[in-house]
């Protein structure tokens, strides 16, 4: 440093605001990283991606916007976090349904949410779809945020279906649980469109169950009608 207070040569400059780093042995809250990530889902219900802020959730959440700043470099990789948490919330390894089918199982997931709740998720998954068009390098961390919990989900009900014999030996179940996570994922960052039961049980039906060697109940035991017609109609199951 010279005698007036400027900087010597080779002396390196500080650009920028300087974020404080949390004292050495200081844990994060997990109740703080809840409260803004449950922020940061409903600014972005409300307003969008593009006009969501940190310093909106910050305030939300009842956190400094220096709190945000420590636990994600930025909105797009708060809003993926977000994300995650939310999808954290609707599936829960611990407690998959066990109905005695993969059929049931699979039905099993399926939460039916209220028209408020459905609006919501699809509006967070819209700002999903702008965070991953501006941000192509955060596919990988989108993908494990709404895709991998059902994943990993569909994977332990058809380990569990296998060993029970009801899956066929040589099915490559490591694919087949990808397939309705993946659909879902689709409709609704692609499509724009809620994934319906009904949707659901024709994908189930006429899609995984099938290339796992198993034939749905309702095509095995068709109604009067449909006897009567000699043929099982897929829509109707």
């Amino acid at each position: 440093m010279n005698k007036k207070g400027a900087p010597s040569a080779g002396t390196p400059v500080q650009i920028g605001p300087v974020v404080e780093a949390l004292p050495r042995g200081r844990r994060r809250d997990p109740a703080v990283d809840t409260a803004i990530l449950e922020a940061a889902i409903a600014v972005i219900a409300e307003v969008g991606y593009e006009r969501m802020t940190m310093d909106m959730v910050a305030l939300r959440a009842k956190a400094g916007k220096a709190a945000a700043y420590r636990r994600w470099k930025s909105k797009a990789h708060l809003v993926i976090d977000a994300v995650a948490h939310l999808k954290r919330t609707q599936v829960d390894l611990d407690a998959l349904p066990d109905t005695g089918t993969l059929r049931g199982d699979l039905l099993g997931l399926f939460k039916p949410a209220s028209a408020r709740e459905g609006e919501q998720k699809m509006r967070v998954m819209a700002g999903l779809a702008s965070v991953l068009s501006q941000h192509p390098e955060l596919a990988e961390a989108g993908n494990a945020a709404i895709v991998d919990p059902w994943v990993n989900a569909n994977l332990r009900l058809m380990q569990r279906a296998l060993a029970r014999g009801e899956v066929r030996a040589d099915a490559n179940i490591d694919v087949a649980s990808q397939l309705v996570p993946s659909m879902a994922a689709y409709r609704a960052l692609i499509q724009r469109k809620p994934f319906e039961l009904q949707f659901l049980t024709q994908a189930i039906d006429c899609l995984l169950l099938p290339a796992l060697g198993i034939v749905p109940a309702v095509q095995r035991a068709p109604t009067k009608t449909a006897e009567a017609n000699t043929k099982v109609s897929p829509a109707s199951s």
